[in-house]
């Protein structure tokens, strides 16, 4: 629903962020100068919203943010297939830095990570991999790629969504390569004419039968796969605890956006809110009870809004009410309408619609 229009990583998130935002800030934050951001699917927010990338100080001289569509040349007018076929398919832009590490991140995940001391960690064990990983409930693990160590956190086994799982670390779709390695993993699996597109399904494991050091690195702090609506509302709810480990009152680690400038936030005196992250330009006369609440949002008088994230430019009209639901950008909710689900089920809408009466 909510990517129909762009790219997973564009979906705005807490009130006045994007969800790229969390990784380009980590790398911003962990002093990574250069920053290529592969895009394929309805790419357009995505582009306007990182720009130069002046908004991490990625607008400099050497290094800075690059935008990478898929690569077309003499051999090859594909869409990107898979993260390694991605990578591969910019491996000229890569080497044009010369790089002696390459960092790769899934651009879909809220957390926050400082990169210096995984790649610390890299070194120390004299890796050629390094695969962040987090312990997930054990019940979850098969939804994952699960990784199998040893005492010193080296890999032997990677599982791909196993069945009866033998460990419940998990990757986190990070990855630190040696970056002659990788490359010449690209050129020996192309000579061999064996498949290149995915890291989990056909590098690692290649890696792993060709006996390379890889290493896993534990993380212990928030994170999040907001691919699903489910998992996307938890976390914008995950906001409204101000002890949650995400954190994002830190000034240590701040996470940066592109956003515009907006008037304050209007509270009016018929207004009740109640436990909620409010962005600038809302305009609040109604009540707001637990909830996600994103610039130039309006609740009007008499409306009802909790367990929500409403996403910018909607309007709540008066009466209406809302309830665990996750409401796109630029949506009209008319007076009187109803939305939620009788039987508590989170309930969704997308950008760019208008709601009426019971519909």
């Amino acid at each position: 629903v909510l990517t129909k229009d762009m790219a997973k990583p564009a979906v705005p998130f807490g009130g006045k962020y994007r969800v790229i935002d969390f990784v380009i800030s980590n790398c911003a934050n962990s002093n990574i100068d250069t920053v290529g951001i592969l895009t394929q699917y309805k790419p357009f927010e995505l582009h306007n919203h990182i720009g130069v990338g002046a908004s991490w100080g990625l607008n400099r001289r050497d290094g800075g943010a690059f935008i990478l569509p898929p690569y077309m040349s003499e051999k090859e007018q594909n869409f990107y297939k898979g993260t390694a076929h991605a990578i591969e398919q910019n491996k000229e832009f890569i080497d044009s830095f010369n790089p002696e590490y390459l960092l790769v991140l899934s651009g879909d995940h809220i957390y926050k990570m400082n990169y210096e001391k995984m790649l610390s960690y890299h070194k120390e064990n004299n890796a050629d991999v390094t695969i962040a990983v987090i312990e997930v409930p054990w019940n979850e693990a098969p939804r994952f790629g699960i990784m199998n160590t040893n005492e010193d956190g080296s890999i032997y086994e990677f599982e791909e969504k196993p069945e009866n799982p033998k460990s419940n670390l998990a990757s986190m779709g990070i990855y630190i390569f040696n970056w002659e390695l990788l490359r010449s993993e690209f050129k020996k699996a192309e000579e061999e004419n064996r498949e290149k597109t995915d890291f989990g399904q056909d590098i690692i494991p290649s890696l792993l039968n060709e006996g390379k050091r890889l290493f896993s690195y534990k993380f212990k702090g928030y994170w999040k796969d907001v691919g699903t609506l489910s998992s996307y509302w938890e976390s914008n709810m995950d906001l409204l605890d101000i002890n949650n480990e995400l954190n994002l009152f830190d000034s240590s680690w701040q996470i940066r956006s592109h956003n515009k400038s907006l008037p304050p936030m209007y509270v009016s005196s018929s207004a009740s809110i109640e436990h909620s992250v409010i962005a600038d330009g809302a305009i609040i006369k109604g009540t707001v009870k637990n909830c996600v609440i994103s610039s130039n949002v309006e609740v009007e008088d008499g409306a009802i809004v909790e367990d929500s994230v409403i996403m910018s430019n909607t309007k709540i009209k008066k009466n209406a009410k809302v309830k665990k639901a996750i409401i796109g950008e630029n949506v009209i909710v008319h007076e009187n309408s109803k939305i939620y689900d009788e039987q508590g089920e989170l309930y969704s809408i997308g950008n760019n619609l208008e709601i009426r009466g019971d519909e």
